[in-house]
């Protein structure tokens, strides 16, 4: 029997050190070539690491959170064979899984695609019991239904992938009756002395860390302006209706990336990234917009490359298979950065007002707010619309306040008038 020791890979761009995330593999278990031991992080992506042989695990070489340098030792494997030690340079191809990038506080809203859970998933009795301050996972518009159903959503079984709740969840809760909801009611009262103890590691301290990097290092401000959003609606509708069916529908989206483009011609110095160490501006023609997206691991940030070059359903397309790669683990990379200006959006959660930190080095967020119907005079008479607030934070060491509300007010007079979105 020999020793086949597998290092920690190189995983390019310079990378000196990367953190473990998790074992896939405990010692003493069997693995097979190809199977995933564990999982790396970069700093802008989750990494697998493969096997290259059949054998048994024999030793660990790190714990999850430890930020282990690249050529150390990460896996020692028994293989059949000589028995002099193996040492593996060049592990089988790593493969990335997408993990948040740098930024966020916000969501695109849409409905995870994921694979349709067995019915005898959903049917297994869809109450269960969770700590008080353990959060399920849920999307945005799931929070939301629970909300209006009145359902503590950590009362609820999920059925979809790591155990998120679904909207057909929230119905089988539903069904099963007031008897079994009311069940935990009485312990709900009852004074709680446990508490739980939960390492800042991977995604988290990822996040930690970058939102720590970007309040201390830029000057932000933000910046809220409200947008009459009617006229825009009405004309996304009427698109939908006549081309839908053909071209695929249209969320508010593509029509917000089109107004940036357009604004960002008259304010080029928003779309720029800040290298603060050399001192150094670089301003882009090119406009890659990230669009914050929802994930099982976390807040990621895929980019709409170029779109400055897209039409509306172009860019819808773009986003949603962004969006989609990014909740299913398959965005690369590549996808997961460049970015020149990012659009954040909590959507049907989107609040009134909200603070979104930089996705630094970039000197300028776009936020977005949910759309409410209110009560509005125009020309002396109340009539009802659609209204929305965009409130978007900006780099003070880049952008000047006058600049910035300029800018966020082009994006109203194109909203408000679409028609000027086409005019060239």
């Amino acid at each position: 029997m020999g020793t086949h020791v597998i290092k920690m890979p190189d995983i390019g761009e310079g990378i000196a050190e990367v953190e473990l995330s998790v074992w896939h593999v405990k010692v003493g278990d069997m693995v097979v070539e190809d199977q995933v031991l564990a999982d790396v992080m970069t700093d802008k992506a989750m990494v697998d690491i493969p096997s290259p042989v059949h054998g048994k695990v024999i030793a660990l070489g790190g714990q999850p959170g430890e930020v282990m340098a690249v050529g150390s030792v990460l896996i020692s494997i028994e293989v059949e064979g000589a028995g002099n030690v193996k040492e593996s340079a060049q592990p089988a191809p790593v493969k990335e899984v997408p993990v948040a990038a740098p930024k966020v506080e916000a969501v695109v809203e849409s409905k995870p695609v994921a694979a349709p859970a067995p019915k005898a998933a959903v049917c297994q009795g869809p109450m269960v019991a969770r700590a008080a301050d353990e959060r399920p996972l849920a999307s945005p518009a799931v929070r939301k239904h629970a909300l209006d159903l009145g359902i503590q959503l950590r009362l609820v079984r999920g059925s979809g992938p790591a155990g998120r709740v679904l909207h057909e969840d929230l119905d089988a809760y539903l069904a099963q009756g007031q008897s079994n909801a009311s069940a935990p009611v009485a312990a709900a009262y009852a004074q709680r002395t446990d508490e739980q103890q939960i390492p800042v590691i991977g995604m988290r301290r990822k996040i930690a860390q970058r939102m720590q990097d970007a309040t201390q290092r830029a000057a932000h401000f933000s910046y809220v302006e409200e947008i009459d959003v009617t006229a825009v609606e009405e004309l996304r509708a009427h698109l939908n209706e006549k081309h839908g069916a053909t071209r695929g529908k249209l969320t508010l989206l593509p029509f917000l990336v089109r107004a940036m483009v357009v604004a960002l011609r008259d304010f080029p110095q928003m779309n720029a990234r800040y290298d603060d160490e050399a001192q150094v501006i670089t301003r882009l023609g090119a406009v890659h917009v990230g669009v914050a997206t929802q994930s099982d691991v976390g807040l990621m940030v895929p980019v709409v490359r170029h779109a400055e070059a897209r039409s509306l359903w172009d860019s819808a397309t773009e986003i949603a298979r962004l969006a989609n790669a990014a909740r299913n683990g398959k965005a690369s990379r590549d996808e997961l950065s460049g970015s020149s200006i990012t659009l954040t959006s909590l959507g049907a959660l989107g609040g009134i007002v909200s603070t979104p930190v930089l996705n630094l080095p970039e000197v300028a967020i776009v936020g977005v707010n949910k759309i409410v119907e209110r009560p509005m005079v125009i020309k002396g008479q109340i009539v009802i619309r659609k209204m929305m607030n965009l409130s978007s934070s900006f780099d003070h060491r880049v952008v000047d306040g006058m600049d910035a509300a300029l800018f966020i007010q082009a994006i109203r007079g194109l909203l408000e008038q679409p028609a000027t979105l086409f005019v060239e």
